[in-house]
């Protein structure tokens, strides 16, 4: 069976305030609260993505539960109150990112029985480590839900640019689903309607051809997408998914709409795709903390620590992913042995310096750019990055909640 599947895609109609709508994903600007209450006020009382995500800021907050109770309500009410009308095709995305660039995407849905977290042979990889701790309020959210909505993007390697490509360059001919300025800075976004879904389900197929995948990895790894982003969301909807499965029957499990989830797919060689570091801010550290870091990060290149007397290189791995690697060992190690220790992880470096501005005696740890195209690679040949490795674009220009797909 495929590992893509053309979903049933449910958009808000059009008297919907898209502008409202659409909101960013829920793991960014987690250490800017007033990001988050600007966004509430801006959205007020119109229909919302916000009201149907639960952003990680309020996580650890004591009225968690209230939150998923109302999220899955707000869902419900969408449904019941008909938000949303259907299209039976992928959906061809443009965002505008930095610079002016034009990240292009595509809605499709994926089989979770082909996907695993694990460094196994599977055609849909995981890019970073999954850590479960981080999976209950999600499964909370989702065990309840009548939709999903998708944060993740998945990767395809197409440095040809023979799938997205060329339907992205015949754009205007296809349907215009939707155009508008994302709040808060997003970019301007647009959406179409791909007539031409069976042939894209055919050109995917072939990532899979036994020659070109030795050309690329030096072996046949069997991959064919990599997930960009939203490693912890993909994992989710896999543990919901097991589990419902199984009181299926094999005949209810081919098409169940649980087993299939929504995401955004881009070419890892696409003109706006571009790995922006994720960097930590470290709360309340001690001498210990600082110390024993500069110890475990040797090697020929350097990494850069803020705190509130300035700024610090100290040496580090030359190699990205290694130094990656290193800083979050040594900061999951360490917090093992003093929980006291609170970790943040911070999209774009000005963003680090605001928080650490309102964060007294709190260090920041800038990590280094990862190259995207050597991610399939490292994958294939080496195994899982660590968590928050890389993220793709400015924290304003991830990706913004905006279609949806039945799950029940």
């Amino acid at each position: 069976m495929s590992t893509v599947k053309i979903p049933k895609i449910l958009i808000p109609k059009q008297s919907t305030d898209m502008v409202k709508w659409a909101t960013i994903a829920c793991d960014q600007f987690c250490a800017r609260p007033k990001y988050w209450e600007e966004l509430q006020s801006i959205v007020g009382d119109a229909p919302s993505t916000l009201k149907i995500t639960c952003p990680e800021i309020y996580i650890n907050k004591g009225d968690l539960d209230n939150r998923i109770l109302n999220i899955n309500a707000e869902m419900r009410s969408y449904v019941e109150n008909g938000l949303f009308e259907e299209v039976n095709n992928f959906v061809l995305v443009e965002r505008e990112v930095e610079d002016g660039k034009k990240r292009v995407g595509m809605m499709i849905s994926i089989d979770l029985d082909q996907y695993d977290w694990n460094r196994v042979r599977v055609p849909i990889r995981a890019t970073e480590g999954t850590l479960v701790e981080r999976l209950p309020v999600r499964i909370k959210i989702r065990k309840n839900a009548p939709i999903e909505l998708p944060h993740a993007i998945i990767l395809i390697d197409d440095e040809d640019r023979k799938i997205i490509e060329p339907i992205y360059a015949r754009r205007h001919s296809l349907k215009k689903l939707y155009d508008f300025d994302l709040n808060m800075g997003g970019g301007n976004v647009k959406g179409y309607e791909v007539d031409e879904s069976e042939k894209v389900l055919t050109l995917l197929e072939g990532l899979l051809d036994r020659e070109l995948q030795i050309k690329k990895y030096g072996v046949d790894a069997g991959i064919q997408f990599a997930v960009g982003d939203g490693n912890h969301s993909i994992a989710t909807a896999k543990v919901m998914w097991e589990e419902l499965k199984k009181n299926l029957t094999e005949e209810e499990r081919l098409n169940h709409p649980a087993r299939y989830m929504l995401v955004e797919m881009v070419n890892l060689y696409g003109e706006g795709m571009s790995f922006k570091p994720i960097h930590r801010l470290v709360y309340n550290p001690d001498k210990a903390f600082i110390d024993g870091l500069k110890e475990a990060l040797q090697g020929d290149g350097k990494i850069k620590l803020l705190t509130d007397k300035g700024e610090e290189f100290v040496s580090a791995p030359q190699k990205a992913s290694l130094a990656i690697t290193a800083v979050q060992s040594y900061i999951e190690s360490f917090i093992k042995d003093n929980p006291w220790l609170e970790v943040e992880y911070v999209h774009n470096e000005e963003h680090l310096i605001e928080a650490l501005e309102e964060s007294k005696g709190a260090i920041g740890i800038v990590m280094p750019d990862f190259p995207n195209a050597e991610l399939v690679n490292y994958i294939v040949n080496v195994g899982n990055l660590p968590k928050k490795a890389f993220s793709i674009g400015e924290p304003e220009h991830k990706r913004y909640y905006l279609e949806c797909k039945y799950i029940i």
